[in-house]
């Protein structure tokens, strides 16, 4: 594991020149506490997003950003479809939105497109609009950001089509509140660029530090905070996860 954190923040800490981003007593890396910012991040997405959460975690509280995860395995999507697997799932994480909305408070939701948002274009830009406004009735703003690429295998290749379409419609519902994460993964999953796991479709902790850097820059400058230099964060308990462990990441 120490050779994997020092290799973490090898990572981390080159990528500042990408960009780097609920607690109130995290160290900037000067010895002083990061105030809190008031800003509370909740962030919704499938697997992918809940391999990133540990590192977006770490990295947004050292920024005095407070942080839920409220990410799903197997699902986590807001698209219906017309699939009874999806849309069984879209009505858990509606409902669940709603328990968090009261509980968490969120001032921003970050949505990360998911591997199930499977439907027409006209039924994904419907639930990403819905979500916007569902956001705005909180008194929050949406954020959505595409997900990284990732492998087309058997189970992904009849909605193949959908998983195309959806960053399109994403982008058109919230237009200058959209991120696209090709700017940091590239296009191919097998690329070393796209930093994906042995499966092709998640990412190990160096994959997710380099997300939190670049997401937590991006985030910041759409809800008014400083992110914390991956010096301060890359290296912590985080990179422990079990879900890294089920991964099989180093």
């Amino acid at each position: 594991m120490r050779s994997t954190n020092l290799l973490i923040l090898a990572v981390a800490a080159g990528l500042t020149l990408a960009g780097c981003g609920a607690a109130t007593t995290t160290s900037s890396g000067t010895g002083t506490p990061r105030a809190a910012t008031g800003v509370r991040v909740l962030w919704m997405g499938d697997s992918i997003a809940g391999a990133q959460a540990p590192a977006l975690e770490a990295a947004l509280k050292a920024a005095g950003v407070a942080f839920k995860n409220a990410t799903s395995t197997g699902g986590g999507n807001v698209v219906a479809g017309d699939h009874e697997v999806t849309a069984m799932a879209a009505r858990d994480t509606w409902k669940t939105l709603k328990e968090n909305l009261t509980s968490f408070r969120p001032t921003v939701i970050a949505y990360q497109i998911t591997t199930y948002d499977w439907g027409t274009p006209r039924q994904q830009l419907s639930a990403y609009q819905k979500l916007s406004r569902t956001a705005e009735d909180a008194g929050a703003k949406l954020v959505l950001v595409s997900a990284p690429p990732f492998k087309i295998d058997d189970f992904f290749k009849p909605h193949e089509n959908a998983i195309k379409s959806a960053p399109a419609m994403a982008a058109k519902a919230v237009q200058d509140r959209y991120l696209d994460a090709s700017a940091l993964w590239g296009s191919d999953y097998a690329a070393a660029k796209a930093q994906r796991a042995k499966d092709g479709i998640h990412s190990c902790q160096q994959g997710s530090a380099a997300f939190a850097t670049w997401f937590a820059k991006r985030l910041g400058e759409l809800a008014g905070f400083a992110p914390a230099a991956p010096a301060v964060w890359a290296t912590g308990p985080w990179t422990g996860d079990e879900r890294f462990a089920k991964l099989g990441c180093g």
